[in-house]
């Protein structure tokens, strides 16, 4: 590869990232993030009281309170004390209270999970261009099956992250001075899980006349799980050590940075599918330049040779 194409390589996905800058952020999207971050707010306690509730039936405390605690790694330590306070709080209390809050919680959630999905596809609807929105039931339906399928995948990396938090325990103890093989997974296991889970709602939810081929969506995946994780990093500096939010907003200091927090994650989800849509407008006018050419040289007249004209260039 000449320098010259490097160069047009670099220049090439650089165009196509601020493109992408300018679809997530040059439009009425900072309303879905705003609807977005509100419904996730809400429905963030409901789905712990609903985690416990349900985990307590086969799990002891000790395991609950390990799972629930790995989640709460991924957010700034400003808002991961109200996360772990109401842990604390519900690992503590009795299974009966645990059952009545979890059975409430459950329809609060329920009900803030779906708005806060329905604003996230609405959000992808406009970022993809969608002229024609989904109807009312199957709009309804898909949000419900994609806040039901982010649950699941929500549950299944927190139970890994945490078997692979025993496995580096146990490796530490049964081995003098080893152990830790297994911590970088605290990392990579949250963010395999985010990726795969964003490249399935590009491909499968942010359009629907036609899903997104496989490359933009995984690429899209993988963009928007970079951002969320360097997005998280900086809010952790922002919040702890630029402007120290406890000292004007008191007690509900800690609900604003998580606020913060999920209005930058969201911010990272629209530009990943924002990125995936200018990808497939790039892959599109390919394809009609290629359809182009070939219907240009269909219509060209075919130049026939004959053994006259053949004996006569000899000579």
């Amino acid at each position: 590869m000449t320098f010259d194409s490097l160069r047009g390589r670099i220049g090439f996905w650089l165009k196509l990232s601020g493109r992408a800058f300018a679809r997530s952020w040059g439009r009425d999207v900072m309303l879905y993030t705003g609807g977005v971050s509100f419904f996730a707010l809400l429905a963030v306690f409901p789905a712990i009281a609903i985690l416990i509730g349900l985990y307590k039936v086969g799990l002891s405390i000790s395991e609950v309170s390990a799972q629930a605690t790995a989640l709460a790694d991924v957010m700034p330590a400003a808002a991961r004390s109200i996360f772990l306070e109401e842990i604390g709080r519900l690992t503590n209390a009795s299974a009966r209270t645990v059952s009545a809050q979890s059975a409430f919680a459950l329809i609060i959630g329920a009900y803030a999970a779906h708005r806060g999905f329905k604003a996230l596809l609405a959000g992808l609807n406009l970022i993809h261009d969608e002229a024609e929105p989904h109807g009312f039931l199957k709009f309804n339906l898909l949000a419900f099956f994609v806040a039901l399928f982010a649950f699941g995948l929500f549950t299944v990396v927190s139970g890994a992250v945490v078997t692979a938090r025993l496995m580096s325990h146990a490796d530490t103890a049964g081995t003098a001075g080893g152990g830790g093989g297994y911590m970088p997974l605290d990392v990579l296991l949250p963010a395999a899980g985010l990726s795969f889970g964003l490249t399935l709602l590009y491909r499968y939810a942010m359009s629907h006349k036609s899903r997104v081929a496989w490359r933009p969506a995984i690429t899209g995946g993988v963009i928007a799980t970079l951002l969320s994780m360097i997005s998280s990093w900086l809010c952790a500096i922002y919040v702890e050590q630029i402007a120290v939010l406890g000292a004007t907003y008191g007690s509900v200091g800690a609900v604003v940075v998580l606020l913060i927090w999920l209005s930058w994650n969201v911010n990272a989800i629209f530009y990943g599918g924002a990125f995936a849509t200018e990808m497939e407008i790039v892959a599109r006018a390919r394809d009609e330049a290629l359809i182009v050419e070939a219907e240009e040289a269909l219509m060209q007249t075919p130049k026939v040779v004959s053994l006259t004209a053949r004996r006569q260039s000899r000579q």
